[in-house]
């Protein structure tokens, strides 16, 4: 079983139909795999749907991501805020960014993003696995 983390630009190519688009839904169809998405993501999903079109397609896009297996994860105990906070003071990542390597890291899993300015630096560290749609 594959375990993956979606982060907000992984979301945004699946919705949008945008470059690596396919990559995300070949893991959303794939039997063997489970994809997940931490709040402050689709959070962060939630609100570039709305400056880019309306609330009621932002909050039907978020739902119809849920719908195709996506699972929403809230997970905010004492370490887990402190893990994002450590990887947030390692250097110019977003603190969105930092939930879902957090959250990977919780879950042994692979994150999934299309966003090479923020997580480019953190491949040699190892932090965690990273697959990059395009």
């Amino acid at each position: 079983m594959s375990i993956y983390v979606l982060d907000a630009s992984a979301i945004v190519a699946y919705l949008s139909n945008e470059p690596g688009e396919k990559v995300v839904t070949a893991l959303l169809d794939d039997p063997n795999a489970t994809c997940y998405a931490h709040v402050m993501n689709l959070c962060e999903v939630y609100y570039y749907l709305i400056r880019t079109a309306n609330i009621a397609s932002a909050r039907k896009a978020i739902h119809g991501l849920c719908e195709t297996g996506v699972i929403e994860r809230r997970d905010m105990s004492r370490p887990f805020w402190q893990r994002v906070g450590e990887h947030k003071a390692r250097g110019r990542i977003s603190l969105p960014d930092c939930f879902c390597i957090a959250l990977a890291q919780e879950l042994s899993a692979e994150v999934v993003t299309s966003d090479h300015g923020e997580f480019d630096p953190l491949v040699p560290l190892g932090i965690v696995p990273i697959k990059f749609i395009r």
